[in-house]
């Protein structure tokens, strides 16, 4: 069943107030991974700021410290499947889905670990499903796996399951059937584990495993191609 969400859950983010923009693929508790890349780039905490494409936890070694990088004035997401799994569980009891799919880790906090990982997950219900950043010649929409329209506009009403689960898009592209999405130049996603990043039109997807073993991508907005 498909629930559709009001325009609140799209947050729009200034440009000009960061010296630069960067996009991250998902996290999935590989926070050691994170730290070493933006290491590698340059990463300013006081200048810059990053943009993950959701799931920061389940499977990896450090999600309690992935959650924590939501309180960080640098760090922004979109809320991912995982997030939305494990937000899920704990309003509801049923940990089933989540706990099957990587959830495991908060079983083995302590009390106090797992008080804070709470607190974090239910903040993970306030977080948007779309960034929007309009930049001076280029406009960047980021989701967790699709946005499932033809053409974007900020504050459309869309299915929540697609933006958080969707793979038809991808599927559609991989088979030689893609297309662009009109209305921004260039769109992020994840969910899907690749070998590398793969650009579609104006669709790259940057979920290239590293909670598999793969690299953890990361990629500055202001550099892009127009």
């Amino acid at each position: 069943m498909n629930t559709h969400i009001p325009a609140a859950v799209y947050r729009k983010i200034d440009p000009n107030a960061w010296r630069r923009i960067l996009v991250v693929g998902d996290l999935h508790g590989c926070y050691d991974l994170l730290q070493d890349k933006l290491a590698q780039h340059g990463f300013d905490t006081q200048l810059d700021l990053l943009v993950s494409v959701g799931d920061l936890i389940d499977r990896g070694p450090k999600n309690l410290q992935c959650l924590e990088l939501l309180r960080q004035p640098w760090f922004c997401a979109v809320r991912g499947n995982h997030e939305q799994m494990a937000i899920d569980a704990l309003q509801s009891g049923d940990g089933g889905l989540w706990l099957a799919n990587g959830g495991r880790w908060f079983l083995r906090l302590d009390d106090d670990e797992q008080q804070r990982a709470r607190g974090l997950i239910a903040e993970c219900a306030d977080l948007p499903l779309v960034i929007d950043i309009p930049m001076a010649d280029r406009h960047i929409v980021v989701a967790h796996a699709d946005y499932p329209l033809d053409s974007y506009g900020f504050g459309r009403a869309v299915a929540q399951e697609d933006l958080l689960w969707s793979r038809r898009r991808i599927n559609r592209n991989q088979r030689g059937r893609g297309a662009p999405i009109e209305g921004a130049t260039h769109f992020f996603f994840g969910h899907t584990p690749l070998a590398r990043i793969r650009h579609y039109f104006n669709q790259f997807y940057i979920d290239t495993g590293a909670v598999f073993g793969g690299s953890l991508s990361v990629v500055e907005l202001n550099t892009l191609p127009v």
